[in-house]
């Protein structure tokens, strides 16, 4: 009973969504977090320096990866995959669409790059790869992409891809 309950408290935090009407722009809090850092990138990308605000930020980004991250680590080891490749009764997964078990992999796939994103972002603004000032300028492209891997994150877990079924 105890472990079930942790399990589904594990879940939950796992699967944190905003019901909103910019639901599809701003799904998740990882999705929101990114969008912000993407908006404020352009500023060092400009000024060619980087202000604490905008690395408090990004602490909150890495945050809010992190969160559903480990969580989804533990959802991974307990034998759970994404809800887009569990099939929870005719063939149908728990948002009523084709089950799609490839989806998981993308799932993942999509987790890695944005820690891959992260990362780069770190690299970029740490003088540790290029110069800060070469650097900052690749801010706002990389932000862009980790948005849309977030975006792509919640998207894989619940929507069948081309090929559902197989």
């Amino acid at each position: 009973m105890l472990y079930a309950a942790r399990m589904e408290f594990i879940r939950r935090l796992h699967d944190l969504r905003f019901d909103t009407p910019l639901g599809i722009l701003l799904s998740t809090p990882l999705v929101a977090a990114c969008l912000v850092l993407f908006v404020w990138s352009l500023a060092p990308a400009i000024k060619g320096a980087v202000s604490p605000s905008f690395k408090v930020w990004l602490r909150v980004t890495w945050a809010a990866f992190l969160l559903p991250a480990v969580t989804g680590v533990l959802l991974a080891l307990n034998g759970e995959k994404v809800a887009s490749a569990t099939d929870v009764g005719k063939g149908l997964s728990r948002y009523g669409y084709p089950v799609d078990p490839s989806r998981n992999g993308e799932h993942w796939m999509y987790v890695a790059f944005v820690l891959g994103s992260l990362y780069l972002i770190e690299v970029l603004m740490g003088e540790r790869l290029v110069a800060r000032r070469v650097g900052l300028r690749f801010l706002p492209l990389v932000t862009l992409f980790m948005y849309g891997c977030a975006f792509m994150i919640g998207r894989v877990a619940v929507l069948p891809g081309s090929t559902p079924g197989t």
